[in-house]
């Protein structure tokens, strides 16, 4: 067990799982514009740059609708038609969005989870991320039925289920305490949010450990950037 790192806390989107492309490549290929992987990719990260910098956050049950509007600038959406670009994305969702696990995030989970260390997920959504995770056969809580292959977590938050949420302290009480450890900084935060995963990590006195694979954090200084999983293991492995 590495000696300076106590435990480590992931957050779900961004980190784990991403949008369905199966709900955003026939609305963007409509628009004209080719929805590639990396395409695709990139656009989240550039999405939550930007409400990392927006003056306030955005107000309860709007979240969705202004990220898929950043989210689509970033594929190249011109402002006039990105209104009806997301009406359009939204008008075939059904169900959960974040469906879609990432490249390398099940090696890059298993090496994590390689560590020996106590792994939770601390995530604000809309209370269906324990049962998706588990489904999709990337991590699970026990009580939770999961799909083979899943990595066995000691704690999986979601703020709906919980009642706080990212950057509020209070949510990564609740998971230090299932845990049984203590908050300090050995304890690793890793999100792909400014405002809410690294913000919070902070002000409950943990290491903040940004997942930004393009370098499009808007304010680097003072906390450590990541591009995959794997790198947060090598980092946890000194």
């Amino acid at each position: 067990m590495p000696s300076d790192v106590s435990a480590i806390l992931l957050d779900a989107g961004g980190v784990l799982i991403f949008p369905a492309p199966e709900l955003l490549v026939p609305p963007l290929r409509a628009a004209g514009i080719d929805a590639s992987a990396s395409l695709l990719e990139q656009a989240h990260y550039r999405a939550m740059a930007a409400q990392d910098v927006t003056a306030t956050a955005p107000v309860a049950g709007t979240w969705w609708h202004e990220y898929l509007l950043s989210y689509l600038g970033a594929c190249g959406v011109p402002e006039t038609d990105r209104d009806r670009v997301a009406e359009e994305v939204n008008r075939h969702v059904t169900g959960p969005t974040w469906t879609h696990v990432g490249a390398g995030v099940m090696d890059g989970l298993r090496a994590v989870a390689g560590l020996g260390l106590p792994l939770g997920i601390v995530s604000n959504s809309d209370g269906t991320v324990a049962a998706e995770l588990a489904r999709l056969g990337v991590c699970y809580a026990d009580g939770t039925k999961a799909a083979a292959g899943a990595i066995r977590m000691g704690v999986v938050l979601d703020s709906a289920v919980v009642g706080v949420a990212k950057p509020d302290p209070g949510i990564f009480r609740v998971a230090l305490e299932a845990l049984r450890i203590a908050g300090d900084s050995t304890v690793w935060h890793v999100g792909d949010s400014v405002r809410y995963d690294v913000a919070g990590a902070r002000a409950a006195g943990l290491r903040p450990v940004h997942m930004d694979p393009y370098g499009f954090c808007p304010a680097p200084d003072g906390h450590t950037h990541v591009r995959n999983l794997a790198e947060v293991a090598e980092l946890a492995a000194g």
